[in-house]
């Protein structure tokens, strides 16, 4: 199952000239042209605080799922979800819950993002217990059993050493008979590609073309240990992309944006796409020849609509 080919992800509610009240109106806007242009998903990010490399910790957040069900109500066809869920943030009986509700609401277009969790800071603000890695790790592995329970079982139990259902009950039931597809993002190759390949539909990991190869090995060893074909995942990277009509026009585009974030414009390059549509297709090429299945993008211009346009026009000639 293709979990996604090309999918936008929104990690920004920051927009010039937009008050507090007309937020969510861009943001479907976004969506709307995304949908409309090829993007077959879109995302946001499921962060209480702005992160770092996006931009300061005080700018606006919304909810992740609160707004995930809203954009739902606005589209049609793409597919849904975060990048990604902290499994530190819900119980995960009711993360499965929510996401069911998505699912419903949207047509059998959710899909659960989910991780381990990073963000100590609003793990603080916020109150949450935010343990050591290994312990997220275990009980990433708890929640990822007990979500596919409810999204496959009427009734499932499940007791572990963090978490425990008891005939769980998940009514009305996800709208797809094979569940709601489970993406973990993550790219540490001891644990979490090895639940990748014990649970997962589809994964998202990082780096350039050589460390992407790389990973990809290592899950198909773990998914060779767990007697599972790992065509089965769809494989994905998250990253940047500045496209214009023209290489001078994305150059121009680099330039703002390193000015602004006080960057030269060529490191811009070690983690953005930038290009003409061809120059575009050009880079993406790498990526999936080296064994990606699709890519997510955020649109670091998306306020001005015309460049997501652009960017699914450019990707939509890239994955054919």
């Amino acid at each position: 199952m293709q979990v996604t080919r090309f999918g936008l992800q929104i990690p920004s509610f920051t927009f010039s000239g937009v008050e507090d009240g007309e937020l969510f109106e861009k943001v479907a806007q976004i969506a709307v042209t995304a949908e409309e242009s090829g993007f077959d998903s879109v995302w946001v990010m499921d962060h209480f605080y702005q992160i770092q490399m996006v931009g300061p910790r005080t700018d606006p957040m919304f909810e992740a799922y609160t707004t995930l069900g809203a954009i739902a109500a606005r589209t049609r066809r793409a597919s849904l979800g975060t990048m990604v869920t902290g499994v530190t943030y819900r119980n995960p009986a009711l993360l499965a819950k929510i996401i069911t509700t998505l699912d419903v609401i949207s047509a059998g277009r959710a899909i659960l993002g989910i991780g381990a969790a990073w963000n100590d800071d609003e793990h603080a603000g916020y109150g949450f217990d935010f343990p050591p890695v290994p312990e997220r790790m275990e009980r990433l592995e708890e929640a990822l059993q007990i979500c596919r329970a409810m999204f496959t079982e009427k009734a499932p139990s499940f007791s572990g050493n963090y978490y425990s259902i008891a005939e769980a009950l998940n009514e009305p039931r996800p709208i797809r008979p094979e569940g709601i597809p489970i993406l973990v993002g993550g790219s540490g190759e001891k644990r979490t590609l090895r639940l990748v390949a014990k649970y997962a539909d589809a994964c998202n990991i990082f780096g350039d073309v050589a460390t992407i190869r790389r990973k990809l090995e290592v899950l198909d060893r773990h998914c060779e240990e767990a007697g599972r074909d790992p065509r089965e995942i769809t494989k994905t990277r998250l990253g940047s992309i500045l496209v214009g009509e023209t290489t001078a026009d994305a150059d121009r585009k680099a330039a703002t944006i390193a000015q602004a974030r006080g960057l030269d414009p060529s490191l811009l390059r070690d983690f953005m796409f930038v290009g003409d549509p061809d120059s575009i297709c050009e880079q993406v090429s790498g990526y999936l020849e080296a064994g990606l299945d699709g890519m997510i993008f955020n649109v670091p211009d998306a306020q001005d609509i015309e460049p997501v346009r652009l960017a699914g026009k450019a990707l939509s000639a890239a994955f054919g």
